[in-house]
This record gives structure tokens, sequence and C-alpha cells, in this order.
């Protein structure tokens, strides 16, 4: 129950759930260049809602885009030519074949470093980098948002956490946790916080000055990370950038998860890495859990059938306390408040993904995405090597 009060106290109002914080442009705003980099990968059944949502963009300055086909077998790149002809958007947008992963580059990153070398070969100069997950579909006015927060803020990196499909009852189960625990891992409130050390973004819709990406040296200087858009972030805070993170609804990834196989594999493949590979981290992470999760509703359910009232009581105020905490996000997700009471079981699934995660680490199989197995491991030793 103590650990609850300490958590809804001060750790940088994570439960806050509001969303779609974006600045509206001002008559006389400046509207610098901006260039859209889109790694996309099998990504044919949602590459052309997503692609048009890019194109429709309402920004007063330059925009063009650079969509990345990165060895696709499904037709993705066929489909987003043909979505670029249907709009006439040919002069701003285009599509380049990926070539073969280069050795220590994950997938997304190898793919993004093409696109925006492509992009300055051939001319851009853009004074922003718009980074879009392939699988995101935006509102019209967002890139105006973003630039105006970049610009009104003084930010190097703005980033939405874009909502995510929450449609099934794995999803209303799992999706909306998955939400509140990040930012309970990064409390968006001390990302944007420039005295603090937190750094976090969302990647699937990043906001990046070209001065802050040259500054860190590049997307080299996250090429082997399986969690890029943290890397980044912390990156960019690291070199003195200041980062602006939020929730978004008119931002939205438009990819359902058809399987809680689906979700679990989402999860497994990057928490191991964020515990830094580390079986004490893992036992402690998995403790955590339990205490913070499971032992409040355990207890007040066994206390209340003992008539032991000095558990009941505590256990039940700690549940609530969650609960509430909970509540917000899941309303952000229209999900029925009282869903907040099984965020235990949710919890106790998302601990069982990460032992599976080291299990899958160990075997060599952590980084597995679309086809392709990534060991960042074996890739931090092959810089170390060099």
């Amino acid at each position: 129950m103590a650990a609850w009060v300490g958590l809804v106290a001060a750790r940088g109002r994570f439960w806050d759930a509001r969303a779609n914080r974006l600045r509206t442009p001002a008559a006389g705003d400046s509207a610098p260049e901006v260039h859209a980099v889109v790694p996309a990968r099998n990504e044919a059944d949602v590459i052309g809602r997503t692609l048009t949502s890019l194109i429709r963009q309402r920004y007063g300055g330059a925009f063009a885009m650079t969509l990345v086909d990165d060895r696709s077998d499904d037709g993705t790149g066929a489909i987003a030519r043909a979505v670029i002809a249907e709009h006439g958007a040919d002069e701003r947008a285009r599509i380049v074949d990926g070539a073969p992963r280069s050795e220590g580059w994950t997938g997304k990153m190898w793919a993004l470093a093409q696109g925006v070398a492509m992009a300055r070969a051939a001319g851009a100069r853009p004074a922003f980098w718009w980074f879009s997950d392939a699988d995101v579909e935006h509102d019209d006015a967002t890139l105006a948002g973003l630039v105006a927060t970049a610009q009104g803020e003084r930010r190097d990196l703005v980033s939405q956490m874009v909502a995510l499909h929450c449609a099934s009852p794995w999803e209303r189960l799992l999706i909306p946790a998955f939400v509140f625990f990040f930012r309970m891992l990064y409390p968006f409130a001390w990302v944007n916080d420039d005295r603090r050390a937190t750094a976090g973004a969302a990647g699937g819709c990043v906001l990046i000055a070209d001065d802050a990406l040259r500054g860190i040296g590049g997307i080299e200087r996250i090429a082997g990370e399986l969690i890029d858009d943290c890397a980044l972030a912390a990156a960019v805070k690291g070199d003195g950038g200041r980062l602006w993170l939020a929730l978004a609804t008119t931002s939205r990834s438009v990819r359902p998860y058809a399987s809680v196989d689906e979700i679990w594999s989402m999860v497994a493949r990057t928490a191991y890495t964020q515990l830094h590979h580390s079986p004490l981290l893992l036992a402690g992470t998995v403790a955590g859990m339990v205490v913070l999760y499971v032992v409040p509703p355990a207890t007040a359910i066994a206390g209340t059938i003992t008539r032991r009232w000095d558990l009941a009581l505590p256990g039940a105020l700690a549940w609530l306390l969650m609960s509430g905490a909970y509540a917000p996000t899941l309303r952000l997700y229209r999900v029925p408040r009282i869903a907040a009471l099984a965020l235990p079981a949710a919890a106790a699934m998302y601990a069982a993904m990460t032992v599976d995660s080291a299990r899958r680490h160990r075997a060599g199989r952590g980084g597995a995405w679309k086809g392709r197995t990534f060991s960042a491991q074996r890739a931090d030793g092959r810089r170390a090597g060099r």
C-alpha cells in the first residue's frame, strides 16, 4: 500500500492519460522544411491507408517523404507506388528499395538510415526529420502540430505515443496495460524535464531536428538498438537536447493484434533488453511486479475470507489505488473502468512475457521480428571488437 501511495504521489504523474497535446500553429509561425522517412517491411495490408495519411498532411512548408521498402515479399512497394500515383504525389513522395541489412544493424534502424542517406543524396536539406512507422495513420494536422510544438517548446525531439489497436478481448486486457507500464517506466513529465536524466520516446511518431540528428552522429549511433526509440531519446538528451513526449489518439496504429501470441512476441522481443540482459534485474523485476500487482488482491481476498482485516484493508486499499491510477488509461482506450480490477492479471502475464524474453534471448532468438532474428548482445560485441 505504501508503495502505491508513493508511486501515485511522486512518480511524475505517470497516471495522467491526457492526449493530443500538440500545439496548434499560430498565424505567422514559420514552417521549415520537413522530410518523412517510413521504414516498411511486409505492410501490404495497411500501407495504403497510412501512406495516404502522410500525403494528406496540411502543412504550410516544404514537405517530402521517402518510404524504404525493406525487402518486403508481399507487394508493399507496389501498393505504395500505386497510392502515390493515385494522389499525384510523385514530386514529393518516393519509394526506394532497401539494401540487404548490414552487419550489426537492426532492420528498422537500417531502413531509417538508408532513407535519410538517400533523401540527403537527392538534395533534401530539411530542418526536421519525421520518422513514422508504416502501420501508423495520422490526422492531417499532425505534422503541423509536431513542428509547432518543437518550435514553440524549443524541443529537439518531439514524439507521440500513438493509440494502439484495442478491440479484441486480448487487446482490451493487455494493450492499455502496456501503455500504462510504459508510462510508469518513462514518466512523461520526467522525460520532458530538462533537469532529469529520464529519456524516452515512442518510435511510431518522432520528429527530430536535423541538427540534433547530426549532433548524435546520425542513426548510426543507435544502429544495433532493439529499443531504438528510447535509445534515440537518450542519445539526444545526453547530448544536451530537449525532449517532448505525450500520448495521442489522432495518430493511431491500424495494425490489429490477431492473437495473444502476437502481443506476447512484441513484448518478449525487447523486455529482457530493457533489463540489460541481467538475471538479477530479471529476478528483481518479477519480484517487484508480484509485490505491486499480485499481493494486493491476494491479501485483500484472503484477508476477507479469514477475517484478517489487518491484511484485507491494506490489500484492498492498494488494489484500489492501483485501479484508480489505471482508470484514466482505460478511459483513453474506451474500456470500462471496472476492467481496472483486472490489472493484476495483465501484470502477471507481462511478468511471464519478461521471463520468456530472457529465455528467448539466451536461445539466440530474442530479437526475432518479421522473419528476422537479431541479437543485441552479439551486435554490441562486434562493435566493441571493432
